[in-house]
């Protein structure tokens, strides 16, 4: 409860301090999973060039093109043609690398660091916006990893699969939260 004396009344305003870091960390997932939707679906949205498409995402300083990244968040080999890496700096010790392609329908997500994004990844994906975008079609769970396939609901030849811890307070020393996307062309 904030207080302010004003005069001879006393005014008081309920406030909660703001998770700053945690919401931070929901922001920029949610913000590389809105690049990587609109990447594939919107191609209208990069074709005058990546440094409009990342302002579209509103993540403001916080994230932005980069030259390379680390072996470790690359996606598969076949999904390796034309790609371009867009880092997301959550937190001080915590981020995502969105990696999209400029010629084949894919986006790759990988999240780590110093913070546990288990939690932050299962609030994201039981939200109303990530629930209005996708629709849930399988989940599978394996060792110490759920793994689950989602439809757009927009276009249900986009299917993303998102890995992640199945709980919280587990390693910190490896990819947190791993998602690819494809689109299928039908070939």
């Amino acid at each position: 409860m904030l207080l302010w004396r004003i005069g001879g009344f006393v005014l008081g305003l309920a406030i909660s301090a703001p998770a700053a870091a945690q919401s931070d960390l929901e922001n920029g997932f949610n913000g590389a999973l809105r690049g990587c939707e609109q990447w594939i679906l919107e191609p209208e949205s990069w074709s005058d060039g990546p440094d409009k498409f990342a302002a579209r995402l509103g993540l403001g300083d916080k994230a932005g093109w980069v030259r390379s990244v680390d072996d470790a968040v690359l996606p598969p080999e076949k999904l390796r043609i034309a790609n371009r890496y867009f880092r997301v700096n959550s937190a001080l010790n915590a981020g995502y690398v969105l990696i999209v392609s400029d010629r084949i329908p894919m986006c790759h997500i990988t999240g780590g660091g110093g913070t546990d994004l288990q939690p932050i990844v299962e609030t994201v994906l039981a939200s109303t916006e990530f629930g209005s975008r996708w629709e849930r079609v399988k989940e599978q769970s394996k060792s110490d990893l759920t793994s689950t396939v989602y439809r757009s609901l927009e276009d249900p030849k986009f299917k993303i699969v998102i890995s992640r811890a199945r709980q919280a307070g587990e390693r910190l020393d490896r990819v947190q939260v791993l998602a690819t996307a494809t689109y299928d062309l039908g070939h």
